[in-house]
């Protein structure tokens, strides 16, 4: 199954995934939730941290996890603090692919083959652990119910689930309206999940070269549509749901 703890790019990916199609929800806002996811991931590690609006590395030793060390190493690169809407709205190509196919190897998913308009190969993910997805959703749930302020990585998991815009995924219809506002105020409890969050919404809204605003603030606004800057590649879907063409 892999290793014993799943990293947060891992979970927000697992929450987006559609039990009954196979697909991911918001696949073009995911994109950037996934490099946002690994911001995160990397200041729990120590291996980064929040300056001002920028990202600082503070630690530049490898974590061990060949996907968050790309991004480590990326990010030691530049060699000084980058804006955290500068990183999320660069490229990222093939970042959720390269999580789908971590999952199927761990056996969290597996891939099942198709074809869209009967013509092109497309490839779906079916999860295998369908309780760890519970697990990772009761989390959420929990936070939103009981209004006990979270652990830090499900306070972040679910700033950026508001961010990319599962909460109509997670908490569909008018019933789920209460739940996805809840969601959203859930933002304020870690400030590193807090600061990529408004990044990442940012950079949907065409935000990315104006200043940012206070990560300790509430979030405002919903995530938009389009093409965000730094040529995130846009993927074929139908019904906000993306289908992941076979290699």
């Amino acid at each position: 199954m892999g290793r014993s703890r799943r990293t947060i790019p891992e979970e927000l990916l697992l929450l987006a995934l559609d039990p009954a199609t196979g697909t991911t929800a918001q696949p073009q806002s995911l994109d950037l939730g996934l490099a946002g996811a690994q911001l995160v991931e990397l200041a729990l590690a120590g291996r980064i941290a929040p300056d001002g609006d920028r990202i600082a590395v503070v630690m530049p030793r490898p974590t061990g996890d060949p996907t968050l060390d790309s991004a480590l190493e990326l990010l030691r690169r530049r060699g000084s603090p980058v804006r955290a809407v500068h990183w999320i709205g660069g490229p990222r190509l093939g970042l959720r692919q390269t999580y789908l196919s971590h999952l199927e190897r761990c056996g969290m998913v597996h891939a099942v083959a198709g074809q869209m308009c009967g013509v092109l190969p497309t490839t779906r993910y079916q999860a295998t652990e369908t309780a760890i997805s519970r697990e990772i959703k009761s989390r959420l749930d929990n936070a939103i119910r009981t209004g006990v302020p979270p652990d830090p990585r499900t306070a972040a998991l679910a700033a950026l689930a508001h961010a990319v815009g599962l909460g109509k995924h997670l908490y569909p219809g008018n019933e789920g309206r209460s739940s996805r506002s809840r969601l959203r105020d859930l933002i304020r409890h870690d400030p590193m999940g807090g600061l990529v969050a408004h990044a990442v919404m940012d950079v949907q809204n065409g935000a990315g070269a104006q200043p940012r605003r206070n990560p300790a603030q509430g979030a405002v606004g919903a995530p938009g549509g389009g093409r965000p800057p730094g040529g995130v590649p846009m993927q074929p879907q139908r019904g906000g749901m993306d289908r992941v063409p076979a290699h």
